[in-house]
């Protein structure tokens, strides 16, 4: 008998806010037909760009690229305010489907800038979510990546300084920069309430639970999602012999699979389930016909569409 099986990890995949964003794009097609303008990526995943695509939306790198008059989403990482001014701007009809808990970030950053805080944001320099926080208070606010970035800081001593983070960091390598922020700055403040969101935690979570049993662990992801590529390092951390990322079952490759008898599979926030069931598929053909569910807690979630939407879906329904 063979005694090769997988432990699929739970919670894992889509989150509420890539959810209400990737039906906000759904529904706006439903209300107003194609095309629908998205700026930038509505979540990192290429399999949901490019079924989005396939029904008629068009993404866009920048405002510009989207004819004046028309309808354009915003992505769940959130636009910066210059973003939404050049959208008017072009005469545009916006619906903002950033994450409800990117956009709490983005209003504890106008709460302390408006304080004459400094701002240290704990973050991945380039990331659309970073761009947008930074954008709602680029006088106050300086980006560090990690604790070695923190000795480099150069900040006013006689002014209140504050940290805010990137909600889909490695919960652990936060707490660490925010440990070196404080060493250096004794009175730094902490935000309200935690910035990494609670999916981002309970899929690394999920991951410490299974890995140290995992011979090779899997996470279905885009190479740009930040916690994707984040859950691959934590597995390493917590135990796997090995952790990869893949886009999805054509990705993977027989050879990291040689003796191994236990996988562990696991998916980011704006990964679609059907994905997984491939890889498990997949996994099947191979002999890992034992699949053990591991539950380490239950997510019951859930945010409003945007409410611009909301209004145009009830409009649609009164005609």
């Amino acid at each position: 008998m063979s005694n090769k099986k997988v432990l699929l990890a739970a919670p894992r995949g889509y989150c509420a806010g890539v959810d209400r964003a990737v039906v906000t794009v759904e529904k706006a097609l439903q209300v107003h037909g194609a095309p629908i303008y998205v700026r930038k990526q509505i979540v990192h995943n290429k399999h949901v760009v490019e079924t989005l695509e396939e029904k008629g939306v068009v993404f866009v790198e920048e405002i510009s690229e989207v004819p004046a008059g028309s309808i354009v989403v915003f992505s769940a990482h959130g636009v910066s305010p210059l973003i939404h001014q050049q959208a008017a701007e072009r005469n545009l009809k916006t619906i903002d489907a950033t994450c409800p808990l990117v956009t709490k970030v983005h209003n504890e950053a106008k709460r302390f800038a408006k304080d004459d805080y400094q701002i240290v944001l704990i973050g991945h320099e380039g990331h659309e979510e970073v761009e947008g926080t930074m954008g709602e208070a680029p006088d106050n606010m300086v980006l560090v990546e990690n604790p070695a970035e923190v000795e480099k800081l150069e900040l006013d001593p006689n002014r209140k300084i504050a940290w805010l983070s990137q909600t889909t960091l490695s919960v652990d390598e936060t707490l660490e920069t925010v440990y070196a922020l404080k060493q250096k700055i004794p009175q730094l403040i902490d935000p309200p309430s935690d910035d990494i969101c609670y999916a981002t935690q309970n899929r690394q979570a999920a991951v410490k639970a299974i890995a140290p049993n995992c011979d090779v662990l899997i996470t279905v992801g885009s190479s740009n999602s930040s916690n994707s590529v984040r859950l691959v390092e934590v597995g390493l951390e917590a135990g796997a012999k090995k952790s990869y990322r893949v886009d999805g079952a054509k990705e993977l490759d027989e050879a990291w699979f040689e003796g191994a008898q236990t996988i562990g599979l696991t998916s980011g926030a704006s990964v679609p389930e059907v994905l997984v069931e491939e890889v498990l598929e997949w996994l099947k053909q191979k002999g890992f016909l034992d699949v053990e569910e591991v539950h380490t807690t239950s997510e019951s979630v859930t945010f409003a569409l945007p409410p611009e939407l909301r209004k145009d879906l009830k409009a649609a329904k009164q005609q």
